[in-house]
């Protein structure tokens, strides 16, 4: 069988695009040579500017440049059908499949935020993914969901049936993100002027990610109760409210910025303890990471969260600021629910890997063309 897998959101480029689904993406396609069967043959569809390498997996480049998402929707659209003579199976990789697709696909859709909280995105664009997502899904073999949250999403507001949806959940790369010996923590923490105690949450900063809520909780401490907070991560969208609130309650945060991914495990190291207040997320990734460092969580119990979580961390109505003000007193104040909580979110993170997001994807594959 010879797969095509449509990568073409693959960044080439460090930044706001590389992360979410561009790392899954790359992942699974470094991954998935050492999971197909023997003689499977896998080509990765990408831009005309894209240099990233892949053992065991051939590349086949556009001509045009296609970063850019109205020139990359053109070609998926009215370029690439006509390409794809050689293969048995196309995997569109994020979201839509070109409309006049005559093979059997799979579709990958990592969650439905532009449907859920449109204000993200232009109309043009929501629409399109409004339009073209569920055309695909409906038409699709098989639907790749990257969390049971997500399947049951896809399935209440897309209409696909349950039966047709498999779950390909991210995993990491433990050799990264662990436990880091304690002096390459110490010597990180000097270079980047870390306090000794400090709270950690990584995300966009953007109304779903409800750092407003999280903010209140924190303001209603007592002054001598709160560590400091650090946020990393890019502004997204409608963020004014998150820093007119710290400029308010003159509260004790950092923003970072965007913080580059082989950082980041030094970052959770760091963290006395990781936050994740969102409302809505497809998966979770920063969780799964801060608990593969060893690092005690606590995350709202709604949407994918509780899912990735299990019984490790702590888990919080996401709109319950007295709620949440009692965690964070919580976390600071009970040396022993942290040395529970580090354990046992290092005994969750081991459920999940990229060896296993490659099979469960092949055995999607394998459904599909039954």
């Amino acid at each position: 069988m010879h797969i095509g897998l449509n990568a073409h959101l693959l960044s080439g480029t460090a930044g706001y695009r590389s992360a979410g689904i561009h790392g899954y993406i790359e992942q699974l396609l470094h991954h998935l040579p050492a999971a197909v069967p023997p003689g499977w043959r896998l080509t990765a569809l990408v831009g005309a500017g894209n240099n990233i390498q892949f053992e065991g997996l051939q590349k086949l480049r556009s001509w045009m440049d296609t970063e850019p998402p109205l020139r990359r929707i053109l070609w998926e659209q009215a370029i690439q059908p006509w390409e794809l003579g050689e293969f048995d199976l196309y995997h569109a990789l994020a979201f839509v499949a070109p409309l006049w697709l005559r093979k059997p696909s799979v579709v990958t859709v990592y969650d439905l935020s532009f449907i859920h909280y449109p204000q993200v995105l232009s109309r043009a664009r929501r629409l399109y993914l409004r339009l073209f997502t569920g055309f695909t899904c409906q038409r699709a073999e098989r639907v790749i969901a990257i969390s049971h949250s997500t399947a049951r999403d896809i399935a209440q507001t897309l209409a696909v049936p349950m039966d047709r949806i498999d779950i390909a959940a991210p995993g990491y790369d433990a050799a990264l993100f662990r436990p880091m010996p304690a002096d390459e923590v110490e010597a990180f923490r000097r270079k980047k002027r870390l306090p000794e105690r400090f709270w950690l949450f990584v995300g966009t900063i953007e109304p779903r990610k409800n750092l407003v809520t999280l903010l209140d909780a924190y303001a209603a401490l007592p002054q001598q109760e709160r560590l400091p907070l650090i946020i990393g991560g890019g502004k997204g969208w409608d963020y004014d409210a998150v820093f007119e609130r710290v400029e308010r309650c003159r509260l004790n945060v950092e923003f970072t910025g965007f913080l580059a991914s082989e950082e980041l495990p030094f970052w959770y190291n760091c963290a006395e303890a990781f936050l994740m207040p969102s409302v809505f997320e497809g998966f979770g990734l920063p969780v799964l990471e801060a608990m593969a460092c060893g690092t005690p969580v606590i995350v709202s119990d709604v949407s994918s969260l509780p899912e990735v979580v299990g019984e490790a961390g702590m888990r919080v109505p996401p709109h319950d600021i007295e709620a949440w003000t009692a965690a964070l007193r919580r976390a600071a104040g009970d040396a022993e629910w942290r040395g529970s909580a580090r354990e046992r979110g290092l005994e969750e993170a081991r459920r999940y890997s990229w060896a296993e997001t490659a099979h469960q994807t092949v055995q999607s594959y394998v459904s599909a063309l039954k």
